[in-house]
C-alpha cells in the first residue's frame, strides 16, 4: 500500500507532513499565555480529529466512535435482488472515518469494527456478525481503505475539492479490490461475475457519495480555518 500511497501523493499534488507553514514558537508561547485553548487553535491540525482537544483519551474515543458510526450506518441497508451484496452507507462512512481520524486511528477504528463483528457484535449490515459472509472481503478492505484515506488526509487531500475526489476514489478502489476477492472466495464466483455483482451496481451511488464528500470535507476545513483565524 506504500507504493500506492506514494503514487497518490504525487498524482494529487499533496505535501508530506511538516511541509505546511507553522506558527513560530514565540507566537505559540504568547498564545498559550493568553488562551489555554490555543493548543487547539494555534497549531495546524493534521486531520479533523486533531481539532478536538485531548491526547490518548481523545484518540481512543475517536477509534471507538468511528467503529460505532460505521456500525450504525451499516444498518441503512437496501437488499438488491440481483446481487448478494446489499446497498449500504458503509463505504461512505468508512472513508469519512479514515479522512477524519487519520491513518493510524482510522485503520484502528475499522480493525475494531472488523474484529468485534467477527467476534459476534451484530453491527455488520442487517445486524449480521461472524466471518462467513459474502461481504466479509469488503469489511476487511475497510481497514486498508481507512488507512490509505487517512494517510492522504494527513497530507491535505481532504482540504481541496479535486484531491478529495481522488482520495475517496482511491479508497473505493481498495474496498472493491478486497470485496471482489472475498466474493470469489466465499461464493466461487468468477472474477467477471464478482465484478458485475460486487462493483458495477454500486458505481453510480459511490460517485454521488464522492461528490458529497468533496463538498463536505473541504467545507468543514474552510469553516474551521475561518474560526481559527478570527
Amino acid at each position: 500500500m506504500s507504493l500506492l500511497a506514494d503514487a497518490a501523493v504525487r498524482t494529487l499534488g499533496l505535501s508530506h507532513p511538516g511541509t505546511e507553514a507553522t506558527v513560530s514558537a514565540p507566537a505559540c508561547q504568547h498564545g498559550l499565555e493568553d488562551n489555554p485553548m490555543s493548543s487547539v487553535t494555534s497549531v495546524s491540525p493534521r486531520t479533523l480529529g486533531d481539532v478536538i482537544p485531548g491526547g490518548l483519551v481523545r484518540s481512543i474515543a475517536l477509534v471507538i466512535g468511528g467503529a460505532i458510526f460505521v456500525g450504525l450506518t451499516a444498518q441503512v441497508s437496501i437488499p438488491l435482488p440481483f446481487t448478494p451484496v446489499p446497498l449500504t452507507l458503509q463505504t461512505f462512512s468508512v472513508l469519512l472515518v479514515g479522512a477524519a481520524l487519520g491513518s493510524i486511528r482510522g485503520a484502528s477504528s475499522m480493525a475494531l469494527y472488523l474484529l468485534a463483528g467477527v467476534a459476534g457484535v451484530p453491527w455488520f449490515a442487517n445486524h449480521e456478525s461472524g466471518w462467513a459472509l459474502v461481504s466479509i472481503g469488503y469489511i476487511v478492505g475497510f481497514v486498508a481503505a481507512a488507512g490509505l484515506v487517512g494517510w492522504l488526509a494527513e497530507r491535505g487531500a481532504d482540504r481541496r475539492v479535486v484531491p478529495t475526489i481522488g482520495m475517496m476514489a482511491l479508497g473505493n478502489v481498495v474496498i472493491y479490490a478486497f470485496g471482489v476477492t472475498g466474493l470469489m472466495l466465499m461464493t466461487g464466483m468468477s472474477f467477471g461475475k464478482a465484478l458485475a455483482l460486487g462493483v458495477l451496481p454500486f458505481l453510480i451511488g459511490d460517485a454521488i457519495k464522492i461528490l458529497l464528500a468533496a463538498v463536505l470535507l473541504p467545507g468543514t476545513w474552510k469553516l474551521i480555518n475561518s474560526r481559527r483565524s478570527s
